[in-house]
């Protein structure tokens, strides 16, 4: 269960950043809530499914799913430009991801 949690937060992690994004520092009104109510849902499930998953792996494989969601979600809304070199670093990113959960020994 830890592992769902932690790939939920990972998602919601995506969220915040994008919705960061979309607020203008903070300047309109629903990009700023959801950034919010995410960023409080991404960090709680990152902080619970730390209870099984050690500090580390959790970390990484938080920030990886955040990450390349923040800049697939990007890529395909035309805010950042895409590029196949993007495209296999990123699913490099996520093979390192899901390499950490196959080895861990939580």
């Amino acid at each position: 269960m830890s592992w769902v949690v932690l790939i939920v937060s990972g998602v919601l992690e995506a969220v915040w950043a994008t919705a960061l994004g979309k607020s203008e520092g903070f300047t309109k009104l629903w990009p700023t809530v959801v950034f919010g109510v995410s960023l409080a849902l991404s960090m709680g499930g990152l902080a619970w499914a730390m209870r099984d998953i050690s500090t580390g792996t959790a970390y990484a494989v938080w920030v990886g799913i955040g990450a390349s969601l923040t800049v697939a979600y990007a890529m395909i809304t035309g805010d950042e430009a895409f590029s196949l070199v993007r495209m296999l670093l990123i699913l490099g990113l996520v093979g390192c991801v899901v390499g950490l959960k196959l080895v861990g020994h939580d």
